[in-house]
């Protein structure tokens, strides 16, 4: 098959920047409450996840350096609830993959899974909590508030679903996900306030970023203001995120999924694709053949939301860990988005199967996007039937001609060469620098 050509497309959106992230956290925890909350020298757990969150490890060392300027003493503790394969190893493997090690944060990193029982929830079961985040003196939450993944509620993804899943390890992630959508929305909120009343929690560091994957604002919530102030960023946070800026697509390619990218592994509010059981897909963008071609290193073979995908790669699916897998997938008890979709051994025979079906008879009238990931969508590329809306559209210019869709004689798409600023261009420009 000669496969269409492809143009370069950047989406010309004004997005607001931190420039300085670090010292913004800085100031921040300087300015918060914490004296009125942590005793003098007391210990404090700051919590970290799993997300790829841009500057993560520069924030995390700017509140550890905070903390120990005001004269506390504290330690990093893993809040990614299942993930990382559910064991202490793996979760300091993925806090490693963002340089979040002991010696880099000038302090112990906590990943043991151990937990302590403080309450009953709504429905009668168990509250678990971090052991080690339970015994410090007072506890320091970073994490990147935006829309969650599976659900809408007045509380998504951010602090305090880190609170209540993040820091309830695997054992509270399973009992706010046991009821499906009515654990996530009803469950955990009332979890949350519990664990307000009923921890240490002092300070969380809400992190929202645009559509470039850049720290866009930093707000600080306390346990005065949390249940006010983070719904109206979960919102703002929507308003900032990258979308894909048309209606139908007939074949959407992704490059990469993985955690770091979203929780879900490819962002439902980006692909149109929900897949949760019981509910319907988003309005837009109706997609007819999603494929995707490879799953990014950061996930360690979690490769979760594959099965959003109609077709993938031999390759994505070798890079397999099913312990790690199996675990994420069914603690979260959404289970559509884990089938594996039709596999093929190379990128060129996916996206080739993918136009045969995606119910055009000629390949060239086909409306085809092409992104790195779900996250970093500020850059696409397009096929031919496209190019009359990205010129009726002033958020978007072509940056290029049509050019040949570049896959190399072992049938594998150059997505280095496609988007050289994401993911996936830095990883490969510090391999190179190695």
């Amino acid at each position: 098959m000669n496969l269409p050509p492809l143009a370069r497309v950047r989406q010309n959106i004004a997005q607001p920047r931190v420039e300085d992230a670090p010292g913004t956290v800085r100031r921040l925890i300087l300015e918060s409450k914490l004296r009125d909350r942590v005793p003098a020298g007391g210990t404090v757990a700051v919590g970290v996840g799993s997300r790829g969150i841009k500057n993560i490890a520069a924030m995390a060392r700017a509140t550890v350096d905070a903390l120990k300027e005001m004269g506390y003493r504290p330690f990093i503790v893993a809040a990614m609830g299942s993930h990382g394969g559910a064991t202490p190893e793996g979760q300091a493997e993925l806090l490693a993959g963002y340089d979040v090690t002991p010696e880099a944060m000038g302090v112990p990193v906590k990943t043991d899974m151990d937990t302590v029982v403080l309450g009953t929830n709504p429905v009668g079961l168990p509250i678990y909590f971090d052991r080690n985040a339970h015994g410090a003196d007072g506890i320091v939450l970073l994490n990147r508030v935006k829309p969650h993944s599976d659900f809408r509620a007045t509380h998504e993804s951010g602090i305090l679903k880190m609170l209540t899943i993040g820091l309830g390890k695997r054992d509270g992630a399973t009992q706010v996900h046991k009821l499906g959508l009515r654990g996530l929305k009803e469950v955990l909120p009332a979890v949350g306030r519990f664990l307000v009343a009923n921890t240490k929690f002092a300070l969380g560091l809400a992190i929202l970023e645009n559509a470039r994957d850049e720290t866009a604002e930093i707000v600080p919530l306390d346990p005065d203001n949390l249940f006010e102030v983070e719904p109206g960023l979960v919102e703002k946070a929507r308003d900032l995120m990258g979308r894909i800026p048309f209606d139908q697509i007939d074949l959407l390619v992704v490059g990469e999924l993985g955690k770091n990218y979203s929780g879900a592994g490819m962002d439902p509010n980006v692909i149109g694709r929900l897949m949760v059981e019981t509910q319907h897909d988003f309005d837009r963008p109706v997609v007819t053949r999603l494929v995707v071609l490879d799953v990014s290193e950061e996930s360690h073979g979690n490769i979760v939301g594959v099965g959003f995908a109609d077709l993938t790669t031999e390759r994505l699916v070798s890079q397999l860990d099913e312990e790690a897998f199996r675990i994420n997938v069914l603690t979260s008890c959404c289970l559509e988005r884990a089938r594996i979709p039709i596999t093929l051994a190379t990128d060129r025979e996916v996206i080739e199967k993918g136009l045969e079906t995606c119910w055009r008879i000629d390949p060239a009238e086909a409306r085809i996007v092409v992104i790195p990931n779900t996250l970093e969508t500020d850059e696409l590329w397009i096929s031919r039937p496209l190019e009359a809306e990205v010129r009726a559209n002033p958020a978007l210019s072509l940056e290029t001609d049509f050019l040949p869709m570049p896959i190399d004689a072992d049938g594998r798409l150059d997505q280095v060469g496609l988007f050289p600023h994401s993911v996936q261009g830095r990883r490969a420009s510090r391999g190179s620098h190695a």
